[in-house]
């Protein structure tokens, strides 16, 4: 079995998010052979394109992050039924400047969890149509809309509800799967 590295992202700079909750989880969850690494986001100035021919650290620090995983994981709120600001401010940056699309061929998926019954669903589509934009292969099954409830995770990442930890679990194996059905699709230049 394949070891791979995905980096993840968190879409909100919250202290108290329960996405980064979720994120922690996650990382907890994720079989030995796919191991996470957080790509931050913080830091990023509000992109626009007369950086293009002179990123800024940061920016540059995102791209090479992005260069050095195998693999991308969303974890996303629902801001106004959509994205987090934040978050597409950091898929601008790394999709430009024209041509150095840090996503292209770049698995990927997406997870978020909010108080709503319907998770963070309407957010990951708008994600999708944005992803599929920047030409990342997208893992469109299974949908994890997850609704979070008071104590469901704790803050260092522990899943107190067995069905939904058991949810997760399966989920982080489906994405390690999906990342293999990828690379065997699309085989990378460096490999």
């Amino acid at each position: 079995m394949s070891t791979y590295t995905a980096g993840y992202f968190v879409g909100s700079l919250a202290s108290g998010s329960i996405n980064r909750k979720l994120a922690r989880a996650l990382t907890r969850l994720a079989p030995p052979h796919l191991q996470m690494r957080e790509i931050p986001i913080g830091e990023l100035p509000l992109y626009s394109y007369d950086y293009d021919k002179d990123y800024p650290a940061p920016a540059r620090a995102l791209k090479e992050a992005i260069a050095s995983v195998d693999a991308v994981l969303f974890v996303t709120p629902e801001y106004n039924r959509s994205i987090p600001g934040v978050l597409k401010n950091a898929i601008d940056w790394a999709s430009r400047p024209w041509g150095k699309n840090s996503f292209a061929r770049k698995p990927s998926a997406i997870i978020g969890t909010s108080p709503g019954a319907i998770g963070t669903a309407i957010a990951q589509q708008h994600l999708r149509s944005i992803l599929s934009f920047c030409n990342s292969p997208q893992m469109n099954a299974i949908e994890a809309y997850i609704q979070f409830t008071p104590g469901l995770i704790t803050d260092d990442g522990d899943v107190t509800v067995d069905s939904t930890a058991e949810f997760l679990r399966n989920y982080m194996h489906e994405f390690h799967a999906f990342i293999t059905r990828v690379y065997t699709a699309l085989p990378r230049d460096d490999a």
